[in-house]
Parts: structure tokens; C-alpha cells; sequence
């Protein structure tokens, strides 16, 4: 009687079959294909921050260029993803429960669905290891890349920060009428040779102020020049000569820190772009190769 009644309560494969097929996810498939390509990516991940540390330098003529760089990162980031999206895709297709009275056409559905979300869970897992304290170790050699590579954008960014700051000091509300207001004091350089004062704040907001009309005034530079001749051996012409090449050195400093800038934001901007068709590339090859795994399954 025992032996009966145990036939009547356990279920048969085809019970367990029709039950299996009543879901259309297999998450025990999906999850450990979400962590096989989760793991992948992570050490490929590795491997490539050592090989691109190994391939900079921070010297001068020595290493790989920057533009060699960025375009090594965007290929070796394409490449991981399209890896480890189709290792995980296959498994999710090949580790999922057998569905034998399902349409060819929904089979072939479910098993692009399930490699999409294998990818979709393994791009979050990754997202969140970077993210944590595995992140924490490897983003000082990532930083450290960055740091080399963009060593110009960074002393750009310094550049135009401390220009800022002046501008920013010279146009708010309390200094915004300071380069007109010094022009109401200003008084004979010649009257002041025995008590020196300290004029730099002064100067400062002059080239302040010319930086952004667009020119030195040729009243502001023979007023400037007579303050460097004041404090110098120079000659009047010579002291003025030294204001005009000054100020245009200023002048190209920041041309060439806008520049830097730019560089900077278009390669960021790249770098988003390549990152997001990086993403699409892995979840097409991880839904494809999980209608492979999931045909390879059946049969």
C-alpha cells in the first residue's frame, strides 16, 4: 500500500515537464550564466588594466600614445563583452530545463530571452562589483592609466579652474567694480618710487578684465609697464614689452587649456558611446548564443 500510494504522490517526468514549461524563465540557468560571465568579465577585466599599465609610461616619447590607448581600451572592452556575454548566454541556453511541447518559434524565444537577461543580470553584477570593495582595488592602477593618459587634460582642467576662480573673484558682487574702481587711484608711478606698494592684486584684475573684453588696453599696458619699471631696471619701453608678451603668454595658456578641454570632453564623449555600443554588442552575441546552448540542448 505504502509502495502505491508513494507512486501516486511522486511526479513524473512529464509532470515535471509540463510544470517546467508553465515558466517561461529557467533562473537557475539565467543566474549561472549571469555569474559565469560576471567572473569572466572581472578577470579580463584585470587583465587588461596590468597589460594597459604595462603599455603606458609617464615619460615623455616611451610607451604607447594616448590615442594608441584609448582605441586598445574601447577594442579590449568590445572583445570582453562580446566573451563573456556569449559564454554566459550559452550556458543559460544550455543549462535550461527541457521544453519538448513548445512551439520551435517560442522555444527559440525563450531562449533569446534568456540570454538577454543573463546579460542583463551579469552587466549589473559587474556594474555593482566596480563599484565595491573590488572596485576600490583595482581603480588606483585605472586611475593611475588615467592619470598618464590624461596628464594634459587634468593640468587643463587645473588651468582653467584657477582662471575661473580669478574671473569669478573679479566678477562678483563685491569685486565687480574693482579693475574701474583702481582706475579712480591710480597715481604717478614716479610719486610712489620711495614707498613701494604691492600691486599684484591690482594687475591681476587688469588682465582679469582684459581677458575678458578680448584685449589689453593700451592705457591698462603703459600703466601696467610703469609698475614693472617701477620695480625693475627696465626702461618704460622695455617694461611694456614685457606686459604685452606676458599677457599673451596668458592669452595662449588658455587657448591651450580650452583646447585640452575639448579634447577631453569629445573623448569622453566617444568613450560613453563606445561603452554603450560595447553593451549592445554583448547582449546581441549574449541572445544569440543562447539560441546556440538552448539548440545544442534539445538535442
Amino acid at each position: 500500500m505504502n509502495i502505491v500510494a508513494n507512486e501516486h504522490n511522486t511526479p513524473t517526468n512529464t509532470t515535471r515537464n509540463l510544470i517546467n514549461e508553465e515558466h517561461g524563465v529557467c533562473w537557475s540557468a539565467v543566474f549561472a550564466g549571469a555569474a559565469t560571465a560576471a567572473a569572466l568579465t572581472l578577470i579580463l577585466f584585470l587583465l587588461g588594466t596590468g597589460l594597459g599599465l604595462s603599455a603606458i609610461s609617464p615619460w615623455k616619447h616611451e610607451g604607447i600614445s594616448a590615442a594608441t590607448f584609448s582605441v586598445s581600451v574601447i577594442l579590449w572592452i568590445t572583445l570582453t563583452q562580446l566573451i563573456v556575454s556569449a559564454l554566459g548566454g550559452y550556458l543559460a541556453g544550455r543549462l535550461r530545463n527541457r521544453w519538448t511541447s513548445i512551439h520551435v518559434d517560442e522555444v527559440f524565444f525563450r531562449d533569446t530571452a534568456h540570454g538577454f537577461l543573463t546579460w542583463a543580470i551579469a552587466t549589473l553584477a559587474t556594474a555593482a562589483l566596480l563599484t565595491s570593495v573590488i572596485g576600490s582595488i583595482v581603480s588606483g592602477g585605472v586611475q593611475a592609466g588615467a592619470s598618464v593618459v590624461g596628464g594634459a587634460a587634468k593640468t587643463a582642467t587645473h588651468v582653467m579652474s584657477t582662471v575661473g576662480s580669478e574671473m569669478q573673484e573679479g566678477n562678483n558682487d563685491n569685486n565687480s567694480m574693482g579693475y574701474f574702481v583702481d582706475s579712480l587711484f591710480r597715481q604717478d608711478t614716479k610719486a610712489s618710487v620711495n614707498t613701494p606698494v604691492d600691486h599684484s592684486k591690482e594687475v591681476t584684475r587688469i588682465f582679469t578684465n582684459s581677458i575678458n573684453s578680448g584685449e589689453l588696453s593700451n592705457a591698462d599696458t603703459r600703466y601696467v609697464g610703469q609698475l614693472v619699471a617701477q620695480r625693475t631696471s627696465l626702461s618704460q619701453e622695455q617694461a611694456e614689452q614685457r606686459v604685452s608678451a606676458t599677457y599673451t603668454r596668458i592669452q595662449e595658456m588658455l587657448t591651450s587649456a580650452k583646447e585640452a578641454a575639448d579634447k577631453a570632453r569629445k573623448a569622453s564623449a566617444y568613450a560613453a558611446l563606445w561603452f554603450f555600443v560595447a553593451l549592445l554588442i554583448g547582449a546581441f552575441s549574449a541572445s544569440l548564443a543562447a539560441t546556440w546552448g538552448g539548440r545544442h540542448r534539445d538535442l
